[in-house]
C-alpha cells in the first residue's frame, strides 16, 4: 500500500512538472498583434494579426469574473471595447499592458451607484518573484479584475502589441 501511494505521489509530481515545463507554441517572430478578443467565460485571450488569429492564450481573471466591472473592488474584469493604453516594463506583476478602462460609460454607471469606477485594469504576468508558478496560475481566478498570463506569455504580447491596439472583452 505504501509503495502504491509513493508511486502515485511520484506520478503526480512528475506530471505537474511536465505540465508546467512543457513548452507551448510561441508567437511567430516579428508578429504584430493589432486586435485582441478576450472571452471571459472561456478564460481565453485571442490575439489577431491582420484579421488572422495567430495565438490563443489561457488566462486567469478577477476573483469574481461574471458580469461587467461596475466599481473599484468588485474584482470583476470589465466587458466592452477598450484599447491597450499603456505598457509597463517595471510592473509589480512582471510586465503589463494597460487597458483603457474606465471609459465615460463606465464612469457614469459607477457614479450612479455612488462608487469609484476603479482603474488599473491590466494584462499582466505573475507577481514578481513568483514566476516559477508558471501555468499553474491558470487553475484559479486570482486577480482583482485583470487578465493574467504566464510571464513568458506577457513577454510575447508586450513585444507584439502597440498602445492603441483594440481589445474587445466579452462575457
Amino acid at each position: 500500500m505504501k509503495k502504491a501511494i509513493l508511486f502515485l505521489l511520484l506520478f503526480l509530481i512528475i506530471s505537474a512538472a511536465v505540465y508546467n515545463l512543457y513548452p507551448e507554441k510561441k508567437l511567430p517572430a516579428n508578429t504584430k498583434i493589432d486586435y485582441i478578443i478576450v472571452k471571459k467565460s472561456d478564460r481565453k485571450l485571442l490575439a489577431y494579426s491582420e484579421q488572422k488569429l495567430v495565438k490563443t492564450y489561457q488566462i486567469s481573471l478577477g476573483d469574481s469574473p461574471i458580469g461587467h466591472k461596475a466599481y473599484e473592488g468588485d474584482e470583476k474584469t470589465p466587458e466592452g471595447v477598450y484599447t491597450i493604453s499603456a505598457k509597463n516594463p517595471n510592473s509589480g506583476y512582471h510586465k503589463n499592458l494597460g487597458v483603457s478602462y474606465p471609459n465615460a460609460k463606465d464612469i457614469a454607471k459607477a457614479k450612479l451607484l455612488g462608487k469609484d469606477p476603479g482603474g488599473d485594469i491590466k494584462i499582466h504576468g505573475l507577481r514578481n518573484g513568483l514566476g516559477f508558478i508558471g501555468k499553474f496560475q491558470r487553475f484559479f481566478d486570482w486577480t482583482n479584475g485583470c487578465m493574467a498570463l504566464t510571464d513568458s506569455e506577457v513577454d510575447e504580447l508586450y513585444t507584439s502589441v502597440k498602445t492603441g491596439t483594440r481589445i474587445d472583452i466579452r462575457p
